[in-house]
């Protein structure tokens, strides 16, 4: 059972590491991934390609993307038959990734970023420098920070239902 704080700390942490120059996928994933076995290095590699939207494609956020990598890691099917399990992770997916677009507008990078027109097809691969200006500009420890705070509450109300479930 993780107390309050604990979960605010690692909420802390993913946007501690956003500002430390990980990708937004990578600074959620590597805040919870100790609770599944998967050290940082391992977490920060398998979350890598999401940052910029999915290989900088500014396609679904990375924040987001890293909202289902962990609920992947939580409630995810391990039998290619589990149907019941599958359906279960879609559902807690569909919910938390439907609360991150209700508080940040939307679950696409290119709009979070307000991108259009041909700024939005454009797809560079170079990764932004992470400047004072590029921390100024972007919202994205912003949404980190959501994402993070989004799977916390997810795993708070998840253990107080086990902790006041019959015996």
């Amino acid at each position: 059972m993780m107390s309050d704080q604990e979960l605010e700390e690692r909420v802390q942490r993913a946007v501690d590491n956003f500002m430390a120059g990980y990708g937004c996928c990578q600074s959620v994933v590597a805040a919870f991934a100790d609770l599944y076995g998967l050290d940082d290095t391992l977490a920060k590699k398998v979350a890598a390609g999401f940052g910029g939207g999915v290989g900088r494609l500014r396609m679904m956020c990375g924040a987001v993307s890293g909202i289902v990598m962990l609920v992947g890691l939580d409630c995810g099917q391990t039998e290619g038959s589990d149907r019941e399990g599958k359906s279960a992770c879609y559902k807690v997916v569909q919910e938390l990734l439907a609360k991150s677009k209700e508080d940040n507008g939307s679950l696409i990078c290119a709009e979070i970023l307000g991108l259009k027109g041909h700024e939005k097809a454009v797809c560079h691969y170079e990764a932004s420098p992470r400047t004072a200006e590029y921390y100024k500009t972007r919202p994205c420890a912003a949404k980190v920070e959501s994402a993070a705070r989004i799977f916390a509450n997810y795993l708070r109300s998840k253990m107080e239902s086990t902790s006041s479930a019959p015996l």
